[in-house]
């Protein structure tokens, strides 16, 4: 969004409704990883697979990204904490160590939440080939500002069709570049 014809406009200045953003997104740190919830959710899914060690989980989701992104433990064990707290899952100690068990209302709780955690993954496999990539482009970057921005500006005028329609756009979008540029199909030499 920015003007061509005004220098001074190059970052910005707000009279679009849009700003261009220099640099990294989040200040500086990179992009985020998990929206807010994923992990909470992607861990449940986790020890509900197998029981496990936080260790454990913090290799699997290295794993998940093909070791371009390795959660802390600072990050992991208080959000392990918060659902044993929330009795999604139960920690027994064995040689000092806890190993984390989804509870019955663990499970409960993921079959409710079955379309969210699909959504998890697809952002990790965004997300991984993101990272892989190290960076995007800054068109990108002011894309994505603007898509937060125009978001942020809807101000919770948020009626059950518009939630639709907005869903479906973003969602279709995210598909579509999770897929890659379309193939066009070879067109037969006419006789």
């Amino acid at each position: 969004m920015r003007d061509h014809h005004s220098p001074h406009r190059e970052h910005g200045d707000g009279r679009d409704g849009f700003e261009k953003r220099p640099g990294r997104e989040r200040g500086g740190r990179g992009p985020r990883v998990f929206a807010p919830g994923d992990l909470k959710l992607l861990l449940l899914a986790l020890v509900a697979e197998q029981p496990c060690h936080g260790y454990d989980l913090i290799r699997q989701i290295e794993g998940m990204f093909d070791g371009a992104y390795s959660p802390s433990p600072g990050v992991i064990y208080p959000t392990l904490t918060f659902l044993e707290e929330s009795e999604m899952i139960s920690g027994d100690a064995e040689g000092g160590k806890k190993r984390y068990s989804v509870t019955d209302a663990g499970r409960l709780s993921l079959s409710e939440q079955a379309v969210a955690l699909d959504g998890v993954r697809m952002r990790i496999d965004v997300s991984k080939r993101s990272l892989r990539g190290h960076d995007r482009p800054l068109e990108i970057h002011e894309a994505v500002h603007n898509l937060r921005h125009a978001l942020q500006m809807h101000h919770g005028r948020w009626s059950p069709a518009e939630i639709l329609r907005v869903r479906d756009l973003l969602n279709d979008t995210a598909k579509a570049i999770v897929d890659g540029p379309a193939v066009q199909p070879v067109q037969e030499k006419a006789e």
